[in-house]
C-alpha cells in the first residue's frame, strides 16, 4: 500500500511504459523554439521573404507589360477596348501613336522611339490590376467605384472582390474578357428559367445580370469591329 501511493505521487508525464522518464515536454519546448526561430527568419527585413516578394513584383511588372503591349498592338490593328474607361485607354494609344507633339517635333514624320514607347507602357502598366472579367487601370483612386462602395476612398488599391466594371469609370474590357462575360451571360439565362412564380424578386435579379452580361458582349463585339 505504501509502495501504491509513492509510485502515483509521481507525475504520470514524466513516466513511460518502461518505467523511463519521458521527453516528450522537452520535444514540446524544442518544436517552439523551431517555429519561432523560422518566422523570425522569414519576417526579418531583407531576408528570403523580402528576396520573394521582390521577384513576385518583378514579374506582375513585366506581366502587366506585356498585357498593355498585346493591348496596344490590338488598337493599331483596330480592336479597340471597350467599357466604361475604354475612351481614356484609346486616347492613351492614340497619343503615343501620334508621336511627339508639334513643339517637340517640327518635322511631320517624327515618330516615338521604341524606348520612348516602352517607357511611357511601362508608366501605364504599373496601375494596372487584374479582374475576372476586366482590367483596372487604377489611376485615380477617388475615381475608383469599388472603393467608394467601400467606404474607403482613401484607399491605395483597388478591391478587385467588389469591382461592378461596367460601372466603374477605369475598368475596360478586352476580347480576352468575353469568354468570361458569354459563361455568364449562358449561366444566367439557365437559371432564369427555373424560378417560380414566387421568385419575383430573384427572376429580377437574374434578369438584371443577363442584359448587363450581354451589353459588355456587345459592346466587346462593337469594339472590336465583329459583325452583330
Amino acid at each position: 500500500m505504501k509502495q501504491r501511493n509513492q509510485a502515483a505521487s509521481v507525475p504520470s508525464a514524466t513516466l513511460s511504459t518502461t518505467g523511463r522518464r519521458s521527453s516528450r515536454p522537452r520535444l514540446t519546448r524544442k518544436l517552439k523554439i523551431t517555429v519561432a526561430t523560422t518566422e523570425g527568419y522569414a519576417s526579418r527585413p531583407g531576408g528570403a521573404q523580402a528576396e520573394l516578394l521582390a521577384e513576385v513584383n518583378q514579374h506582375e511588372s513585366e506581366r502587366n507589360l506585356a498585357l498593355l503591349q498585346e493591348e496596344f498592338r490590338n488598337y493599331q490593328n483596330g480592336i479597340m477596348p471597350a467599357g466604361p474607361g475604354a475612351r481614356e485607354l484609346t486616347d492613351f494609344f492614340a497619343s503615343i501613336d501620334a508621336g511627339p507633339g508639334p513643339a517637340q517635333a517640327p518635322a511631320a514624320k517624327v515618330q516615338r522611339s521604341d524606348r520612348e514607347i516602352r517607357s511611357l507602357l511601362t508608366k501605364r502598366a504599373s496601375v494596372l490590376h487584374l479582374g475576372t472579367s476586366n482590367y483596372c487601370w487604377f489611376a485615380d483612386p477617388s475615381r475608383a467605384l469599388c472603393l467608394k462602395l467601400a467606404g474607403t476612398p482613401d484607399g491605395d488599391k483597388p478591391l478587385i472582390g467588389m469591382c461592378d466594371s461596367a460601372r466603374c469609370p477605369q475598368a475596360t474590357h478586352h476580347p480576352c474578357h468575353r469568354p468570361v462575360w458569354a459563361g455568364h451571360a449562358e449561366n444566367t439565362r439557365t437559371f432564369l428559367g427555373q424560378p417560380g412564380r414566387a421568385q419575383k424578386t430573384e427572376r429580377a435579379r437574374l434578369q438584371a445580370e443577363y442584359d448587363r452580361a450581354t451589353r459588355v458582349l456587345a459592346r466587346i463585339d462593337e469594339a472590336a469591329g465583329e459583325p452583330e
